[in-house]
């Protein structure tokens, strides 16, 4: 039960909520990516409406802001072990039968040979292309993992992470604290999480009627 509760909040809940909150944290310290992502959700929604599933689709700026967290930001070091039913040859290595394999998402996310000049920047444009994904067949990164054993709830997870992000993004605009010029983008230590937690200040930028209980809470200037 434990275990089963693990996996729950960890692929079905942190994962999207993890990569909003270093996507958010990266752009804050880049306002050029806040105002293009903004400008992208005013084209498509505009500013009478919140954000709709519907919108996704056209949202490419948004997922390529989601995919490069991802890429940049996993929430795990590791993937779920899997083992070898066969001696494989992977690169120039043997992959003897019977051995738990574990790929690094942090390594294959930064792999400077595949994701060419500043692999360490948070860069969304490296992605965009006809229609964004956050999936990864791959493996060029890991989002919901790929393949037989890949995670079930691609269609699910993908809409909440592009849903929370826009609506963020679309309703508010951000910047770091007045008593900071930036955010703290410094890892913990013992994983991959914000070492700090993130403090942004938002401010409204939609009609007031759209701020109720359903649909974003309504405030003036609050911490996040």
């Amino acid at each position: 039960m434990k275990l089963a509760l693990q996996e729950l909040m960890m692929a079905a809940v942190d994962n999207p909520s993890n990569a909003v909150e270093w996507g958010l944290a990266e752009m804050i310290n880049q306002p050029e990516l806040l105002q293009r992502a903004t400008e992208e959700l005013d084209r498509v929604v505009g500013k009478e409406r919140l954000v709709e599933e519907s919108d996704i689709p056209k949202l490419n700026y948004v997922k390529a802001c989601a995919r490069e967290a991802f890429r940049l930001h996993p929430i795990a070091p590791f993937n779920l072990p899997h083992v070898s039913v066969k001696d494989t040859i992977v690169g120039k290595y043997l992959i003897p039968k019977g051995s738990q394999v574990l790929l690094s998402r942090q390594e294959l996310g930064r792999n400077s040979e595949v994701w060419n000049d500043e692999t360490l920047k948070f860069k969304p444009e490296r992605h965009l292309k006809s229609e964004v994904v956050l999936t990864e067949s791959d493996l060029n990164l890991i989002s919901f993992s790929t393949g037989r054993r890949g995670c079930p709830g691609i269609m699910l997870g993908t809409t909440m992470t592009v849903m929370l992000f826009a609506r963020l993004l679309h309703s508010f605009t951000w910047t770091a604290p007045p008593n900071a010029s930036r955010v703290n983008l410094a890892e913990r230590h013992h994983d991959l999480l914000l070492a700090h937690p993130l403090l942004a200040l938002p401010n409204p930028r939609l009609p007031p009627q759209l701020y109720t209980a359903s649909n974003v809470c309504p405030v003036d200037n609050f911490l996040i």
